[in-house]
């Protein structure tokens, strides 16, 4: 096992970790590094996943939390840790594709996001969605400012509006809104104008097509959100094409830990808190919502 200290802090740093989760890590990479057992176990699943890469991310999950319980370390912690480290390689990989450097550290962010989300629901510093993160260690998820893109193909039928015509196996680019503060209207189009600039050369047209599938894409949410909310400056970028209401299995979004709690007890001190602890309170419905979004560079081209 090579020493990965000082690549730890650099990128915990630069990847937005609360410094009070440094020591967790600096003490798991230590306690791993100073075992020639530990570190043989994380040098073979090492060498299994540069074989496999991801084609099996349970297994390759199973065996860090086998390796997590014998070292004494939470396999959440573990998870996050173990991509901290792929995340060296991954520099290296952006370089070689001469992908600039600033994408790399906002892809890393989202390591930040999920950390402290994972402390926020579970208490743990780590991660307890790390097979999320396959999508841009597999160079195929890029954040480009405030949103992820991956390319996908469309899957659905024919899409019109406006003169823009998508086919079912058209490219599209998926996005992902990771929890990194506030979803300003302004940092959305920024992200647009960066994807579309990243992006530029692979399209066969003037404009690229977004997509998104959400709970913030939820039509209901014009009912009962404060008009000033980002989440519906959000929603008018896209031609929402399907709403569906469902049991509301991103609660911990909003309400972290607290989640699970009966509506009555549920926190509202922000104002979407309030809008949804209201909501539920009422017995009413929750949801979500797929959207396209076309630009041109500069505009939406199909609201």
């Amino acid at each position: 096992m090579i020493d990965y200290s000082g690549h730890l802090k650099e990128l915990m740093v630069k990847a937005g970790f609360p410094v009070e989760s440094w020591s967790v890590f600096i003490d798991a990479d230590r306690c791993l590094f100073n075992s020639k057992i530990f570190s043989e176990k994380l040098d073979d699943i090492f060498i299994r996943h540069k074989e496999k890469r991801f084609e099996n991310k349970k297994e390759m999950l199973g065996a860090l939390s086998e390796l997590s319980a014998q070292a004494g370390i939470h396999e959440y912690t573990m998870h996050l840790l173990f991509f901290m480290y792929l995340a060296k390689d991954l520099r290296e990989e952006y370089e070689k594709q001469n992908i600039p450097v600033e994408i790399y550290l906002d892809s890393m962010r989202d390591l930040g996001a999920k950390l402290i989300e994972c402390k926020e629901v579970h208490g743990v510093w780590g991660s307890f969605v790390a097979s999320w993160f396959t999508g841009f260690f597999e160079v195929d998820r890029f954040a480009l400012g405030r949103l992820q893109y991956e390319p996908r193909t469309f899957g659905r039928e024919t899409y019109e509006k406006n003169g823009v015509v998508v086919d079912s196996d058209d490219l599209v680019y998926n996005i992902h809104i990771p929890s990194l503060g506030p979803l300003t209207i302004d940092s959305v189009y920024d992200s647009f104008r960066r994807a579309y600039g990243f992006f530029k050369q692979k399209l066969d047209k003037e404009h690229i097509v977004f997509v998104c599938g959400s709970w913030l894409l939820y039509k209901e949410h014009y009912d009962f959100l404060p008009s000033s909310s980002n989440i519906l400056k959000f929603m008018d970028c896209f031609d929402i094409i399907e709403s569906h209401d469902n049991d509301f299995g991103d609660a911990w979004r909003i309400f972290g830990r607290f989640a699970d709690l009966p509506p009555e007890q549920l926190p509202h001190g922000t104002s979407l808190q309030k809008a949804y602890r209201d909501r539920l309170l009422g017995g009413q419905k929750t949801g979500s919502g797929f959207g396209v979004a076309v630009f041109d560079g500069e505009k939406i081209i199909n609201k």
